[in-house]
């Protein structure tokens, strides 16, 4: 006879299935096997895990109440834990979303679909996993195939409606003692009629099937059965009985339970005036089920089974029966909280468990969730907390127990409250901020009653204007300006707190540039000058430098921001500017120009025409100079200022021979002064020659006379002398020489003075005075 005690931790289970019960908006329950099979007498688990959102209608979202049912009372789910039928055998294992529910000694009666319900503190926050886990207990039995051509031979086979594991090993046993060697579920050959036999999975031998009696006998499920007062109960029975007797078929006549009267003449339970409206039978084949219901005390007794067949002496009870033990447990323990307004943080706070209980209960209270191998807080009436913390949150619930039995309070949840002591932030996108992405700031605090937030940029708003009073702080095309550090303050009716800030880095291409000079006066030649570029961008950029129109080829001048001229030249003026350029993008400047400040330099003088000079014609001089600031001209002539003017040009509209000469012209800025000069080489005929002769007195015959021509002419002019009348020339040469002077010498002379440019001659006469006159007078 199978007893009902221990515990069996194997699960006989249809293959594994993942059955996922969607919900709506994040709300959902998943069970890890939605059909289970199970032995009668065994501990079977269902295990879910539930999920639920973090939030709702801007409220954080906490989970108040958890439980499994079957049963609805007033449309409602009834907590198995407050079921009598499941009393002493439900325990939850909790943890974070996960709840495995385990159910110990199970009955054929526990067969049903099983549903988790959690509850949270939205109002409309109820969830129930439907479809739930199905449930069937069933239990091994001894099936019988007998010989027809040996009666006393019989095959014996270890049965159960549910699939059991592969490989399960089995013990049967005869008569109460195991039978060395079996170990398949069947086992067959010759049997006593007066032997009984069961059998068991190995490892599990504390839950044996019903014993199999010869050709007549009664088996029972259980053979203790403890309930509690008020409650229904179900006793199961089994009966066999041979088939034919003395070439007779066998028939059921009549069956029944009985308590009263000796086994051979017993009181059938239904015509018991005390069990009056509470007995019912449910027989089908050759198994009967008793039920009792409104349970009494007075009901703890021995229960046994009769059959009576068509054959005169073939009456059978199935002896030593079922004892019922009808105990009075607990009143469901109540539990009050002192204070009983709001529990804040710090403060004192006193958990009451009691009962309604004869003899006195013992307590024990115990955490949800927390204490997951059922380890007591505390084994007291009362549970204190003298300085309550935000920890101690959650649901308690406490145990009340006596000899006849125990009973689990209702949770009582203890919601402490405490001002904000923790915040964070996150941003998302979580990488790098690109200027014009969405961006959205989201804070959180660790309050109770749940904080209000408020959004402030640092050193932003002086008057702290709040950017907003939202949770989040969304930038829907952040900006470079957005960049800088942000906080928040979380706020409920007991405290504040400012987080810590966090800094929102924007990045973007580089959008504007600037380009200081320095020194940022007049650059003069020489001196030390550095251009220094700047852009807006971030992450920073970097520089090239570049001088327009000079590098066709764009060879970078430098890549530093500064571009430095040690000794600037007149040569480095111009137009420059440069690209700044980061991972996001480039930009190109503006064109700044150098203008390099210098004294005149490389001056220089030219005359037109350039060629020959004649005078009478127009000539013009001008002077230039390589200058900056543009240079004033001043010309000379033998330290003579001729003209000053910024033109640095000298005009002759008719040159005369007099200009001839060396002009000097003098080029000068602020910066210092140049100068240089030029011949002026005027051409011109000759001028009228002028003559003389070498002897101032009388030209005697015979003496040697010089005469001598002279023009001004430029080119020098060339001479020849004539006497009049005479065609061919006397001379050429500047001077005419007669060594022997004749008085046919005497006569009209004329030089003539000739260059490419022309000619002129002028006249003299030479009178010669005869020898002897000449001696004749000197008397």
């Amino acid at each position: 006879m199978g007893g009902g005690g221990g515990a069996w931790l194997i699960r006989f289970v249809h293959p594994p299935s993942m059955d996922l019960v969607q919900g709506q908006n994040g709300w959902g329950v998943t069970y890890t096997s939605t059909q289970i099979c199970a032995l009668k007498g065994s501990t079977v688990d269902m295990n879910c895990t539930y999920r639920y959102p973090s939030r709702v209608n801007d409220h954080d979202t906490e989970v108040e109440r958890i439980f499994w049912y079957t049963k609805l009372s007033d449309k409602e789910p009834v907590d198995l834990r407050t079921d009598s039928e499941y009393s002493g055998r439900v325990q939850y294992h909790c943890d974070k979303s996960d709840c495995t529910l385990r159910i110990t000694d199970l009955r054929e009666s526990d067969s049903a679909e099983y549903k988790f319900r959690f509850i949270t503190n939205d109002p409309r926050g109820k969830y129930t996993g439907s479809p739930g886990v199905t449930l069937t207990v069933t239990d091994l039995q001894v099936q019988v195939s007998r010989s027809t051509l040996n009666p006393s031979w019989a095959e014996l086979k270890c049965h159960s409606s549910c699939h059991l594991p592969d490989g399960s090993s089995y013990i049967w046993y005869e008569n109460g003692q195991d039978i060395s060697g079996q170990t398949s579920n069947s086992y067959s050959g010759s049997f006593d009629s007066t032997d009984s036999y069961s059998c068991a999975v190995k490892g599990h031998e504390k839950f044996p099937s019903p014993s199999l009696l010869g050709p007549w006998g009664v088996m029972y499920s259980s053979t203790q059965i403890c309930a509690l007062k008020g409650s229904s109960v179900k006793i199961n029975s089994t009966y066999i009985y041979p088939s034919r007797i003395n070439d007779h078929d066998i028939e059921i006549k009549e069956t029944f339970w009985f308590t009263k009267g000796p086994d051979d003449d017993p009181v059938n339970l239904r015509t018991d005036s005390e069990y009056s409206g509470r007995v019912q039978y449910h027989c089908d084949k050759n198994d009967c089920t008793l039920t009792i219901t409104d349970l009494r005390e007075s009901d703890s007794a021995e229960y046994k089974f009769r059959f009576i067949t068509n054959d005169p002496g073939g009456k059978y009870t199935g002896s030593p029966g079922v004892t019922l033990t009808v105990t009075d447990p607990p009143k469901l323990p109540s539990v009050s909280v002192s204070p009983s307004g709001e529990i804040v943080e710090g403060s004192s706070v006193t958990l009451t468990c009691s009962s309604d209980a004869n003899p006195a209960a013992k307590y024990t209270w115990y955490k949800k969730n927390v204490n997951p191998d059922l380890q007591p807080l505390s084994k007291e009436p009362q549970i204190v907390f003298s300085s309550i913390q935000s920890s101690d949150s959650g649901e308690y619930y406490c145990t009340a127990e006596n000899q006849l039995g125990k009973r689990t309070s209702e949770y009582i949840f203890i919601d402490v409250k405490y001002a904000p002591k923790t915040s964070s932030v996150s941003v998302s996108p979580s990488d790098d901020i690109m200027e014009g992405s969405s961006v959205t700031l989201t804070c959180s605090s660790d309050a109770n009653p749940a904080a209000k937030y408020t959004w402030y940029k640092k050193n932003v708003n002086p008057d702290l204007q709040p950017l907003s009073k939202e949770p989040q702080l969304v930038f829907s095309s952040i900006q470079s300006s957005n960049s800088g550090e942000y906080y928040f303050t979380a706020e409920n009716h007991l405290g504040k707190r400012t987080s810590e800030y966090i800094f929102i880095d924007v990045k973007y291409a580089p959008k504007s540039s600037s380009v200081s000079v320095s020194p940022s006066g007049e650059i003069v030649e020489g001196s030390s000058v550095t251009l220094t570029c700047s852009s807006d961008a971030n992450p920073a950029a970097k520089y090239t430098w570049y001088k327009k129109n000079v590098n066709p080829d764009l060879q970078p001048l430098s890549k530093e921001p500064q571009l430095v001229f040690s000794s600037i030249q007149s040569s480095n003026s111009g137009e420059y500017y440069f690209t700044a350029e980061n991972q996001l993008g480039k930009r190109t400047s503006e064109y700044i120009f150098i203008d390099v400040k210098y004294a005149p330099k490389s001056s220089s003088v030219s005359v037109s025409p350039s060629d020959e000079i004649v005078e009478g014609s127009s000539v013009t001089l001008t002077c230039s100079s390589d200058a900056n600031p543009t240079a004033k001209y001043t010309w000379y002539k033998e330290n003579q200022i001729l003209l000053q003017g910024p033109e640095g040009i000298y005009h002759f509209t008719s040159i005369s021979s007099e200009d001839r000469g060396i002009y000097h012209c003098k080029s000068e800025n602020q910066y210092g002064e140049n100068s240089t000069s030029l011949f002026i080489n005027v051409q011109y005929a000759p001028k009228l020659p002028s003559l003389s002769v070498s002897s101032s007195g009388e030209i005697v015959e015979g003496s040697s006379v010089n005469l001598t021509c002279s023009s001004d002419a430029n080119p020098a002019a060339n001479y020849t002398w004539y006497k009049e009348n005479e065609d061919s020339p006397k001379a050429s040469g500047q001077i005419f020489t007669i060594t022997d002077v004749r008085p046919e010498h005497s006569g009209n002379y004329y030089c003539e003075a000739q260059n490419r440019k022309g000619r002129h001659n002028s006249t003299l006469y030479l009178t010669v005075v005869p020898y002897l006159l000449s001696v004749g007078l000197n008397f």
